[in-house]
């Protein structure tokens, strides 16, 4: 398996130093989370984004995706939310990322509205991910937990560049054993977010294998050439140990479960 992880665990951290923590403690890709309070997001000129793929090239560290915001299935116009999807897939496709992420978001919306909301805005944001070379993935998260959730709106959408991020801290809160996601996700799967927390009631982000997620049930079910990415909720749990300290560790604590190391 290749391992990345994302830089919501190291909030503001300069790009040569996030690929300097990759190469150091044996990742080979890394998720940017995409804002204007991180050193990559849309608004980055040409000669930032070619700056930035400079850094990951000369460490050899793959970007994974550009995690962004942008919620496909939230009431309101599309014009707005197709409008920042397409920034979102450009950017990916000037650094090189083969994802970009995006969230539900359907909030209290009746489950058909917030499906159909999603399911059209990604259909017709498809086209231009094909043309960019970027995959659109739909994030187990918020409004649509589960993976029988998303898979319901990838599914419905029917494009090879619209698939699923399975966030198995979410799928989990849903009641939703590991192979149960792996059954519905496995068709649109782009790759996994790993975490782990104490319970449903304290979320705050704990070394992987500290808390009480399913991850080596989770790991047994991904094919061997699989991404498994940390996503380490630091940027919203500034309590939390730093990042850098335990990336040695969970990378170990991943192979322990059985994961396969690239080759």
């Amino acid at each position: 398996m290749k391992f990345a992880f994302s830089t919501l665990g190291v909030p503001g951290l300069p790009i040569a130093d996030v690929v300097r923590l990759a190469v150091d403690h044996g990742y080979q890709g890394v998720e940017l989370r995409a804002h204007p309070e991180e050193p990559v997001h849309p608004g980055l000129s040409a000669s930032e984004r070619a700056a930035v793929v400079e850094e990951f090239e000369k460490g050899g560290v793959r970007i994974l995706t550009v995690a962004g915001y942008v919620r496909a299935a939230a009431e309101g116009d599309d014009t707005p939310v197709l409008e920042e999807l397409a920034g979102l897939v450009d950017l990916a496709h000037d650094l090189g990322a083969e994802n970009v992420r995006v969230f539900p978001g359907g909030g209290g919306l009746p489950p058909a509205e917030a499906d159909a909301n999603a399911a059209r805005r990604l259909a017709a944001a498809a086209p231009h991910a094909t043309d960019r070379n970027v995959r659109i993935l739909l994030e187990t998260h918020d409004s649509h937990r589960s993976g029988a959730d998303v898979a319901r709106i990838v599914g419905t959408v029917g494009h090879v560049q619209i698939g699923a991020l399975w966030d198995i801290m979410h799928t989990w809160l849903a009641d939703e054993t590991p192979a149960a996601s792996h059954a519905v996700l496995a068709p649109y799967l782009g790759y996994v977010q790993v975490k782990d927390i104490a319970s449903p009631e304290d979320t705050e982000p704990l070394p992987l294998g500290a808390g009480v997620l399913p991850l080596a049930a989770c790991l047994a079910t991904l094919d061997p050439d699989s991404w498994v990415c940390w996503e380490y909720e630091k940027r919203w749990h500034p309590a939390a140990p730093p990042l850098p300290d335990l990336l040695t560790a969970g990378r170990k604590h991943l192979l322990s479960l059985g994961a396969t190391p690239e080759r």
